[in-house]
C-alpha cells in the first residue's frame, strides 16, 4: 500500500514524535529545506543525495511569505501547502513541514536530525543550521549543486 504524498505533510509536533519512534528504531534523520518553487530536477537530485545521507528524510519548506522575501514580488508561483504536497510526493523524501521562521533553526533543535543537508549554491553563504546541528552533535553537509538548473532563471525565462 502506498503513501498519499498529503500523508507525509506533517505538522512540527506529530513529526516530532515519529521522528523520535523512527531514533528508537536505530534511523539516522536527514533534514534539508528550501523554498521548492518551482520544482526541477536539481531540487530531485539534491533530494535524492541528501536522502543517501541517512535513513529518513526530512524536509523543511518555506512558508508564502519567507518565499515572497527570498525570491521577490510574484513569488511563490505555487502555495506553500501545495509545494510541501508536491515535495512529499517524491519517493526520497519521508516527511514533509512547513515552517515560517526565517531559518531552519528552531526547526533543527525541535527535529534534532543527525544530518543537515543544504544546498550547494550556498556555500558562499554563511549557514546558521551548521553551528546548530555541530551543536546538537550532528553532521552538516553541503550538497552539489546542478548547475545550470535554477527555479529564478526558469521563472525569468517564462516570464520573457
Amino acid at each position: 500500500m502506498s503513501v498519499r504524498a498529503r500523508d507525509k505533510v506533517q505538522g512540527r509536533r506529530a513529526l516530532k514524535q515519529r521522528l523520535e519512534r523512527e531514533r528508537r528504531r536505530g534511523r539516522r534523520i536527514v533534514f534539508t529545506n528550501g523554498c521548492f518553487d518551482w520544482l526541477h530536477v536539481g531540487h530531485l537530485r539534491s533530494l535524492e543525495e541528501a536522502r543517501s545521507l541517512g535513513d529518513v528524510l526530512v524536509v523543511g519548506v518555506n512558508h508564502d511569505r519567507r518565499v515572497r522575501e527570498l525570491k521577490g514580488p510574484g513569488r511563490p508561483l505555487v502555495s506553500a501547502r501545495q509545494r510541501a504536497e508536491l515535495v512529499a510526493g517524491l519517493g526520497c523524501v519521508d516527511y514533509v513541514v512547513l515552517f515560517g521562521e526565517d531559518t531552519p533553526v528552531a526547526l533543527i533543535r525541535a527535529l534534532r536530525p543527525n544530518v543537515v543537508a543544504k544546498g550547494g549554491d550556498y556555500r558562499s553563504a554563511d549557514a546558521p543550521e551548521k553551528s546548530v546541528i555541530e551543536e546538537l552533535g550532528g553532521r552538516f553537509v553541503y550538497l552539489r549543486q546542478v548547475s545550470g538548473v535554477r527555479s529564478t532563471r526558469l521563472v525569468d525565462r517564462v516570464r520573457r
